[in-house]
C-alpha cells in the first residue's frame, strides 16, 4: 500500500564539506510507507551522507521537506525510526541479548516490553541459540544479525538499513530478505542501501542511483528498464523471411538454431510469431523474457557516455577558480628601477 503522505520526503538536499567537496547536491528522494527503496551508488556517492542527514548525524548544508511528516533533523522523530549503521559495534564483552536489551533502554522501552520484543526478534533472527553468548565469539554475520535486530526493537515506522546483508552468507541473506517483506507487509517503510545487487533486485519496490551526490535514475525496476525488455525465440535452423514484417525484431546466430530478438514486454504480442513458426512445422526450442537488469542499470549511470569509462569514485571537488595575474599598467615593465 501505498500513503499520501510519503515517509521520507526529501527536496534540494546538498551538502558541502570542507575543501569544497560537494557530497550531496539537490537531491530528491520520496519513500513510502509499505514500501521498500533501494539507494544505490559506487563509493563516495553520498548514500551515506544522505542517511546520517535523516538521522541528525549530519548537518546539511540545505534541506527541505519531511521525515515521518516531522521537518528533517527533528530528533523526537528519531524514536520512531529504526537505524542500522553500516559498521555498527557493539562492546564484545555484550552479549547479544544485552546487546538488544541496551538498544532498547536507550530507546526508553520498558523493561518488561523490552526483554519480550528481545526474545522475538531473537527468534526471528535464528539467534536464540546464541543469545547468551558474548559478541566477541560471534562470526560477522551473527553480529549483523544482532545489529538489525537492535535496529528494528524499538517497533519503527521506518527503518534505515546501510549495508544490513554484509558479511552474512547466502541462507541468512535470504532470511534478511524475507524480513524486509516482512516489514514492508506490515506498512513499514524501508530505505536500505546495499552493494549486493541481486539482493535488492529482488525485493525492492523503487531505486535511485546516487552518482557524485545527485541522483542519476530513480523509479521501479519495471519502469527504469522498460526500454529494454524484449523476448528471445531459439528456433532450430534458419531465420525465416517474413521476420522483418515485425517492427524491430532481430536475428542473431548463436551456436545452437537462430535467436529471434522481439522488442516487448508484452506476451501476446509475440503470439503471431510463434503461431506462423508452428504453422511451418519450425522447432521452438525455447521463449525467454528478458530486461536489464539492476546491475546493468547501475552501470550504466556510474559510466561516463563521452569516455566510456566508470566515472572515477568519490564526490565533486570544485577548486575556486585561479586569480589572474595582475595587470601591468602601459608602459611600466613592472620591474623595479
Amino acid at each position: 500500500m501505498v500513503s499520501e503522505t510519503p515517509s521520507i520526503d526529501l527536496k534540494n538536499v546538498s551538502k558541502i564539506y570542507k575543501g569544497r567537496i560537494h557530497a550531496l547536491r539537490n537531491v530528491d528522494i520520496q519513500v513510502h510507507p509499505g514500501e521498500i527503496y533501494g539507494l544505490l551508488g559506487p563509493n563516495g556517492a553520498g548514500k551515506s551522507t544522505l542517511v546520517k542527514i535523516l538521522m541528525t548525524v549530519v548537518r546539511a548544508t540545505h534541506v527541505e521537506g519531511t521525515m515521518l511528516g516531522d521537518p528533517i533533523g527533528r530528533k523526537s522523530t528519531l524514536t520512531r525510526v529504526g537505524y542500522l549503521p553500516e559498521h555498527h559495534r557493539f562492546p564484545h564483552w555484550l552479549t547479544g541479548r544485552q546487546a538488544i536489551e541496551f538498544s532498547a533502554a536507550l530507546c526508553k522501552i520498558p523493561r518488561v516490553v523490552r526483554r519480550r520484543r528481545t526474545n522475538k526478534l531473537l527468534e526471528q533472527m535464528m539467534m536464540t541459540d546464541w543469545a547468551d553468548s558474548r559478541i566477541g565469539t560471534y562470526s560477522k554475520g551473527m553480529q549483523q544479525r544482532i545489529g538489525l535486530a537492535a535496529a528494528l526493537v524499538n517497533d519503527p515506522e521506518l527503518v534505515l538499513l546501510d549495508e544490513p546483508t554484509d558479511g552474512v552468507d547466502p541462507v541468512g541473506r535470504r532470511e534478511i530478505r524475507d524480513i524486509l517483506v516482512e516489514m514492508r507487509d506490515e506498512g513499514r517503510s524501508v530505505l536500505v542501501n546495499s552493494h549486493i545487487l541481486s539482493e535488492l533486485e529482488l525485493v525492492c519496490d523503487r531505486v535511485g542511483i546516487l552518482v557524485k551526490g545527485e541522483v542519476a535514475t530513480q523509479g521501479s525496476i519495471g519502469d527504469l528498464t522498460a526500454d529494454s525488455q524484449r523476448y528471445e525465440v531459439l528456433i532450430a535452423g534458419d531465420a525465416p523471411n517474413w521476420l522483418a514484417d515485425f517492427k524491430g525484431s532481430t536475428i542473431e546466430v548463436p551456436d545452437a538454431g537462430t535467436k529471434l530478438v522481439i522488442p516487448t514486454a508484452d506476451p501476446e504480442s509475440i503470439q503471431p510469431i510463434l503461431d506462423r513458426l508452428r504453422t511451418e512445422a519450425r522447432t521452438i526450442l525455447s521463449v525467454q523474457p528478458f530486461r536489464e537488469s539492476l546491475e546493468d542499470l547501475f552501470l550504466r549511470a556510474v559510466t561516463d557516455p563521452e569516455s566510456g569509462l566508470a566515472m572515477k569514485p568519490g564526490a565533486n571537488r570544485k577548486r575556486p577558480p585561479k586569480a589572474a595575474p595582475p595587470s601591468t599598467p602601459p608602459g611600466d615593465s613592472g620591474v623595479g628601477s
